[in-house]
């Protein structure tokens, strides 16, 4: 049985909303798509509710027009602005010597319970990078396997509850709740990256408007995210001050003239900042020594950040370049010697049914990555932003197994994830039961806390 899922791709210089269907085999067929420039957003972050949700109706509109649906639930991007990330980790016993699926679930949730989460932040995903069976480490999947004990690192991306809450506001005053949130570097490496790379390790760097996004993944999953406040419009920026010329002038120059391989010595006609009915000439090797320049400092910001990471030896598959930015002709080979030789492919979006010709270019890889997210295109196991846990073959739900955050009959405690975990967090579950005598009540308190210390250790 089909579902329509629509997905909103949330960017610094514009929105991107999709509608598409998804089959029981998690086929993607895109039926509408629509696109505006962004309004009310400043380096990927939301500063005018009212205009930014706009931006959002304007797209949307355009792709359920498409579609020929309407459609009132979506899965959105979230800049990496204002996100933090830590490693926590867990440990839990097998009682009965088979590592299930609840098992899975139950380190993972110890792991959030150990993890220090400060009150002003809300979890958007968490990430096993390594599973441990008893002495075991690296399993890449350790369901099924026998064992007496089980140990899981995680990866788990934090975003400031403010950012979060503007995000949904603006969302919903355009007509549409959010269903899901994504990273939005997260999503491009959904979108671009291939099962080798995966495997060998990969920093994929989303290069926008007026951000860039790096996630770097190995060990199945994420391991490292960081965000940048630069992109290319800040080569419009510079082209308009070193050429004297109005902004749109200067984009117009950086799309048709952009290029890092050294030009001829033609000259332009451009319009004069503040008197655009005169005009004085311009050579494009200016124009070519302007973008060079601010192109090869944001390579090399970018290239302080992977540093940074502590994981470039993991980066076995080198790195991927993908959005608007990446368009820039001869922007490859300036990376690969700016990343110390590294192999470097600028990557589009991996081919879906329906996709638009426009939406195969890198600049739309986030919403590809969103769409190929509903379709089970995640990490092997997460907890996402909705505190639910997800597998890439089975949702828990449809397992049987509860969200997180609901009471298990066993007495297993729960946790309260919009508060630092701590003791005080934790919440045994209290089942209805019919009245009973004092002692028994008094021992039926004592098989529950026995369940739950045998459980939790």
């Amino acid at each position: 049985m089909s579902r329509s899922v629509l997905a909103i791709d949330i960017g610094s210089t514009k929105i991107c909303a999709i509608i598409a269907n998804i089959d029981s085999e998690n086929n993607i067929q895109i039926t509408g798509a629509g696109i505006a420039k962004a309004q009310g957003l400043k380096k990927g972050s939301i500063t005018n509710i009212e205009l930014a949700s706009k931006s959002i109706k304007n797209a949307l509109s355009d792709a359920k027009r498409v579609a020929g649906i309407d459609i009132k639930k979506a899965t959105v991007s979230i800049s990496g602005a204002y996100t933090k990330s830590l490693v926590s980790t867990g440990i839990v016993n097998i009682p009965n010597k088979e590592i299930s699926l609840k098992e899975i679930e139950r380190v993972m949730r110890t792991s959030l319970y150990n993890a220090n989460i400060p009150n002003e932040y809300e979890i958007l995903h968490t990430l096993p990078f390594n599973f441990k069976v008893d002495d075991q480490d690296y399993i890449e999947d350790p369901l099924g396997m026998n064992a007496s004990r089980l140990e899981v690192e995680t990866h788990i991306i934090t975003t400031q509850k403010s950012n979060f809450h503007n995000l949904r506001k603006a969302v919903r005053a355009a007509g549409v709740e959010v269903e899901n949130v994504v990273l939005s570097g997260y999503a491009s490496a959904i979108a671009v990256l291939n099962d080798d790379e995966k495997e060998l390790g990969v920093a994929v760097v989303d290069m926008g408007g007026s951000t860039s996004n790096i996630v770097i993944h190995s060990g199945n999953s994420i391991r490292f995210n960081d965000f940048l406040g630069v992109g290319s419009n800040h080569i419009t920026n510079d082209l308009s001050m070193a050429l004297h010329t109005p902004l749109n002038v200067a984009d117009r120059v950086k799309m048709e003239y952009g290029s890092l391989y050294t030009p001829n010595n033609d000259l332009i006609e451009l319009p004069i900042i503040g008197d655009e009915s005169s005009t004085h000439e311009v050579s494009l090797e200016v124009v070519h020594n302007v973008i060079y320049a601010r192109v090869e400092e944001t390579l090399m910001i970018i290239a302080q950040s992977l540093e940074k990471s502590g994981l470039k030896e993991q980066m076995g598959a080198g790195i991927v370049l993908t959005g608007g930015f990446t368009n820039m002709v001869g922007l490859r080979e300036l990376a690969s010697a700016i990343f110390d030789n590294l192999p470097v492919r600028i990557a589009k979006p991996i081919e879906v049914d329906g996709l638009f010709d426009q939406l195969r270019n890198p600049a739309y890889s986030g919403a590809i990555g969103l769409l190929r997210y509903e379709a089970n295109g995640y990490s092997l196991y997460e907890v996402d932003v909705n505190k639910k846990m997800r597998h890439t073959k089975n949702d828990f739900d449809d397992l049987g197994m509860p969200d997180l955050g609901d009471v298990e009959p066993t007495g297993i405690p729960t946790i309260d994830y919009d508060s630092p975990a701590k003791p005080s967090n934790v919440k045994i579950g209290k089942p209805i039961t019919p009245s009973k005598s004092k002692g028994e009540q008094e021992a039926g308190a004592l098989s529950k806390f026995w369940n739950w210390m045998t459980q939790l250790f």
